[in-house]
């Protein structure tokens, strides 16, 4: 962690760890670094004859990694780089095929959603910028100072599941002309003056933050990249281990794990032939979600599901 931070826990540490099974000198990939937690549990898994490729797109993520002794570790390769940099980044290293274990920890991290000028969180007035790789891209405040309100309430419904998606996008378009959505709170307040109704235990903001966290940083296409790569760069018998922290990813994961242990149609080369069903992965047991007590120590815990599956063909 870098001076100052708050301190990082880990979600479903060691149910990854006993899902990915890795073994003293295997080849492992944490996708997403944060603030190491998981990727300092693999690395003890994997032992002094491992390798272990720690990925993030968060710039501060990989500076964390940088102020203290993990890059000097001679096992490491860190690298400021997404999901869908996985294929790319692994046949650099020569490791495609060669990878025992892949650990995706899905959406946005706790030093993310702590750091008021990150943009993520309205409880916390900050700058509105929600991305989450900060040296590219479109900022939220960017995007919905001229994003279409027909465009912004698909948005808001398909990435939010908000059923007022309608309402908060007009009082949006409306109300941005006069008032610059500028920080959190400009949006936050926006949201609130259009929600006609609240939901138990939940802010009206909630579900249009994420989604508009979920649009600007494509996290749902990165997963889907991701998860392809990942069975990619896989050997025969490793394992990707998936933790997800809403439907709308778990979803992908659960269907793209199902597909590819039924199996999808491939042709042999002569088209005579009728299609084989390839089978490239087998499912390990069922969802996993944190117990009790990691809940009460953790509250971001408690939506988190972890899923496992196993290559079983190249």
């Amino acid at each position: 962690m870098l001076p100052g931070e708050p301190s990082h826990r880990p979600v479903l540490l060691r149910e990854a760890l006993e899902g990915l099974a890795l073994s003293a000198g295997d080849i492992a990939v944490d996708c997403t670094f944060g603030r190491g937690g998981h990727s300092r549990a693999m690395l003890d898994a994997i032992g002094a004859s491992g390798l272990l490729l720690a990925l993030d797109r968060d710039a501060e993520a990989i500076a964390s990694a940088e102020a203290t002794d993990f890059c000097s570790d001679a096992r490491v390769q860190l690298v400021h780089g997404s999901f869908s940099t996985l294929g790319q980044v692994t046949e650099q290293l020569g490791w495609r095929g060669r990878v025992a274990g892949v650990l995706l920890d899905i959406g946005v991290s706790s030093p993310q959603l702590d750091q008021p000028e990150r943009g993520f969180s309205f409880t916390k007035n900050g700058p509105l910028d929600m991305r989450m790789d900060t040296t590219r891209g479109m900022t939220a405040a960017e995007w919905l100072a001229n994003v279409p309100e027909l465009e912004l309430a698909d948005v808001l419904h398909d990435f939010g599941e908000e059923r007022y998606a309608r309402r908060i996008a007009r009082e949006i378009v409306i109300r941005r002309v006069g008032e610059p959505l500028l920080t959190t709170r400009d949006l936050m307040k926006m949201i609130e003056a259009a929600v006609p109704a609240r939901e138990k235990g939940k802010h009206p903001a909630t579900r249009s933050f994420q989604a508009i966290r979920i649009f600007i940083n494509r996290e749902l296409s990165e997963l889907e990249a991701g998860l392809i790569q990942a069975l990619d760069v896989l050997k025969p018998g490793g394992r990707l281990v998936v933790i997800a922290f809403h439907s709308l990813e778990d979803r992908i994961v659960k269907r793209f794990m199902r597909d590819q242990e039924r199996g999808c149609s491939a042709r042999q080369s002569n088209e005579l032939l009728q299609p084989l069903a390839i089978r490239r992965m087998r499912r390990i047991g069922k969802a996993i979600k944190p117990g009790r007590d990691e809940v009460m120590s953790n509250i971001r815990a408690r939506s988190a599901v972890l899923r496992i599956a196993e290559k079983t063909a190249s």
